[in-house]
């Protein structure tokens, strides 16, 4: 598991259980700002998922916690089926009162840092088409877009975490 990471008051590390709820209601947060009639539901029961991708021992769900409050998330691992050495980045997430501070930017480096010590090759995103906010952040970050499927809702993007 990646080590805790701080810089200043800031520190990067592994969500915990006990975190489940800070860590949805910062996720239902942010993704408000991309669905502009309100986010959908889906039926999902998002505190179950979190508390379910945080228990997972083949995932890793890491926060930025700024002050003692959690201000970032990130969860990725292996999908289902994929190469051992491609990684999903499955949410990211800042709190939008945060946005263009830089944490997006510290928790994204610590993100391609557990990659490279797992020995990543290729990771993987889907962001919603109307986020174009989230696809210019990963476009600055080195991730390449790759054509809209017809019909689909979501922009695939890839990444080489070590550069290759």
């Amino acid at each position: 598991m990646i080590n805790d990471r701080v810089t200043g008051a800031r520190v990067i590390r592994t969500a915990v259980p006990a975190e489940a709820e800070a860590v949805t209601a910062l996720h239902a947060r942010a993704r408000a700002t991309y669905y502009p009639d309100g986010v959908p539901d889906d039926g999902t029961d998002w505190l179950a998922t979190w508390r379910s991708a945080i228990a997972r021992p083949d995932g890793h769900v890491l926060c930025l916690v700024d002050d003692g409050r959690i201000v970032g998330l990130a969860s990725f691992r292996t999908p289902e089926g994929a190469p051992a050495r491609t990684v999903k980045l499955f949410q990211f997430h800042v709190d939008p009162d945060r946005w263009r501070s830089g944490l997006g930017t510290a928790l994204h480096t610590a993100c391609v840092e557990q990659w490279q010590a797992d020995a990543k090759r290729t990771a993987v995103l889907e962001v919603h088409v109307d986020n174009t906010r989230a696809q210019a952040f990963y476009a600055r970050q080195g991730w390449a877009a790759h054509p809209v499927e017809p019909g689909h809702h979501h922009l695939r993007m890839t990444l080489a975490p070590t550069g290759e």
